[in-house]
């Protein structure tokens, strides 16, 4: 068994977003981390159980319409609405930033991404600065959390 992949961290809203100037096809997934990921290079639909191709992730890509906005909001508000996985998944779920190819989509309509490239994980207090960012907007937002049961 090999030793964990060590991954550099960052730690401010800047830095994430530092990371998208110029690039495309970058991902934030929330999970154990790249080491427990790769040795399956799959996700798997919670309802039914099916073998997804490819990690579910979210698109950190800053969308045309987004025009000259803050990327650092971007970010910020990528991050906060999966920020509740962490608490529904478990210990341990962190999100980590990847390069990859999309596959296709999972049932959430979200993409699956393969030939995966770990870049970094993001820190504690780049979570505590989305939420901060949100909270700071003029309208409300929640999570993308799942509720009704």
């Amino acid at each position: 068994m090999s030793a964990p992949r060590e991954l550099p961290v960052v730690s401010t809203l800047s830095e994430v977003a530092r990371l998208l100037d110029g690039r495309r096809g970058l991902y934030v997934r929330w999970s154990k981390g790249p080491d427990t990921d790769l040795a399956e290079v799959s996700s798997t639909d919670d309802l039914t159980g099916v073998a997804m191709p490819g990690l579910s992730a979210s698109p950190l890509d800053v969308e045309d319409w987004w025009g000259d906005r803050s990327v650092e909001l971007w970010v910020a508000r990528r991050l906060y609405d999966y920020a509740h996985l962490p608490h529904d998944k478990g210990p341990g779920v962190r999100p980590w930033v990847l390069r990859g190819r999309e596959t296709g989509r999972g049932p959430d309509n979200e993409p699956l991404v393969a030939d995966v490239e770990p870049l970094c994980g993001v820190a504690d207090e780049v979570i505590d600065a989305a939420r901060a960012e949100v909270a700071g907007q003029e309208q409300e937002w929640g999570t993308l959390r799942r509720g009704g049961r």
